[in-house]
C-alpha cells in the first residue's frame, strides 16, 4: 500500500484544550477507523515547530488518504496535509531511469 504523511496543525481552540488530549485523539482515531478501515497507522509524533502532528499511514489510494485528512479538519484543525511519500530505495530506482 502507499505511504503517507499527514501534518497536522491543530486550531486554537483545541490547543487550548492540553489536558483532553487523549480523548480528543481517541475520538479522532475512531472515526478514521471508521471511514477507512484499511488505513494502517505506522508513526504518530507531536512536534514543535508549524506543524503539530506527523503521522504516517499506510491506505490504499489517495482517496483514503484525504479521507484522514478531512477527519482532521472536521475536528478542528486548521491545517491537515497529506504527503504522498516513497521508500528511498524505489526513489533511487526512479532516479537511476533519468
Amino acid at each position: 500500500m502507499p505511504t503517507y504523511v499527514l501534518m497536522t496543525k491543530l486550531g486554537p481552540d483545541l490547543v487550548k484544550e492540553m489536558k483532553h488530549r487523549r480523548e480528543i485523539g481517541r475520538e479522532w482515531r475512531k472515526r478514521v477507523r471508521e471511514l477507512c478501515p484499511n488505513v494502517k497507522f505506522i508513526a504518530h509524533y507531536a512536534l514543535l515547530g508549524a506543524y503539530d502532528f506527523l503521522d504516517i499511514f499506510e491506505a490504499a489510494d489517495e482517496e483514503d488518504a484525504t479521507l484522514v485528512s478531512m477527519v482532521s479538519r472536521s475536528a478542528g484543525a486548521v491545517s491537515a496535509e497529506s504527503w504522498t511519500a516513497i521508500p528511498y530505495a524505489k526513489f533511487l530506482e526512479l532516479a537511476d531511469r533519468i
